[in-house]
């Protein structure tokens, strides 16, 4: 078994498709076809299921896939390793991010890292948080960028980066907008517009309902941030989102309205990394930056959500005052 065949394989996979995989990787069809044929041999047992019009993965396929991706990535790393003892960062570096992840900028970061490592390829990949924490785990993912995970969920390592309220999304003309808070216990029954249950402001908010015990059912599920915005402005519903989501362009003229007991809804955004003895030189590099962002601060005192309209603050366990906070960033340590 070759590295060759394995890359071939994932290809394949990938794309669920011979044709495209074959240009993917910028080889002949039949060669790629003859590679996974050998493979298939080798291990004695059909890799995909083929018809005229689809390739699936087999159970062995699925089984292999995961292996192969470990055996790449770990193949990548050790090349990567060796050019970083050359004073070389080379390769490829492949980030995860959620939408709108609080505390960084992964825009800024991967421009200013290109302009220290251009040899590198960057890579990036927008997912919900499960699919990014299987994305670090397979070793598909060097990083991630990720929001409200639980240290059950993740045996590696979580970087801190910010934590922050969830406040409810309203149109100005919603009964609920002159309201300076709300209860949980009011939501029931209410019409919601939220993310698919994987991005993590949905998780946080479907945490943050079950905590109060109060039952929702999402009407409008969406992928992106601004068809959520759109949607509220249009009054089919409210939603229970990120604090920073209320300050963006689009949501101007909506209103934010804090929630009571607002400790029990938080959003936090951490990097997701496979474990220190794991991490390839490019991301090492990369968490060089985050520690280096000019828009980290010292954490906060916590308090709960009061003005209406809501601005940034933080949440502490204590009785509501009207005294604005900024958003809270946690430093990452090192």
């Amino acid at each position: 078994m070759e590295l060759r065949q394995l890359e071939h394989f994932v290809a394949v996979a990938e794309e669920q498709h011979f044709t495209r995989a074959a240009e993917r990787l910028s080889v002949s069809q039949s060669g790629l076809s003859a590679s996974v044929r050998a493979l298939e041999q080798e291990l004695r047992t059909p890799l995909f299921s083929r018809t005229t019009r689809s390739v699936r993965l087999t159970e062995a396929g699925r089984a292999l896939l995961v292996e192969a991706e470990r055996t790449l990535a770990g193949a990548r790393a050790a090349r990567d390793a060796v050019d970083a003892v050359r004073g070389l960062l080379r390769g490829t570096l492949t980030v995860g991010v959620e939408q709108c992840v609080a505390g960084v900028s992964p825009a800024r970061l991967l421009a200013a890292f290109h302009r220290e490592h251009p040899q590198m390829e960057l890579r990036l990949r927008q997912e919900g948080t499960s699919s990014l924490l299987d994305g670090v785990a397979g070793g598909r993912l060097d990083l991630a960028f990720a929001a409200t995970v639980a240290p059950a969920e993740w045996r590696g390592e979580l970087v801190p980066l910010a934590r922050e309220p969830m406040v409810l999304l309203c149109a100005a003309g919603h009964p609920l907008a002159g309201r300076a808070e709300v209860a949980w216990e009011e939501l029931r029954g209410a019409s919601f517009i939220d993310f698919h249950p994987d991005w993590g402001p949905r998780r946080a908010a479907d945490e943050a309902f079950a905590a109060a015990g109060v039952r929702r059912t999402v009407g409008l599920e969406v992928n992106d941030v601004h068809s959520l915005l759109e949607l509220v402005q249009e009054g089919l519903g409210i939603a229970v989102v990120p604090h920073h989501f209320s300050r963006k362009p689009e949501a101007a003229r909506l209103v934010a309205v804090g929630l009571a007991g607002a400790r029990r809804a938080v959003y936090e955004s951490v990097v997701v990394l496979p474990g220190a003895r794991s991490l390839s030189p490019g991301a090492r590099s990369l968490m060089r930056l985050v520690r280096e962002e000019p828009e980290r601060e010292e954490p906060e005192r916590e308090e709960p959500v009061r003005e209406n309209p809501v601005r940034e603050e933080s949440v502490r366990e204590e009785p509501v005052r009207e005294n604005p906070v900024r958003e809270e960033s946690v430093r990452a340590q090192p």
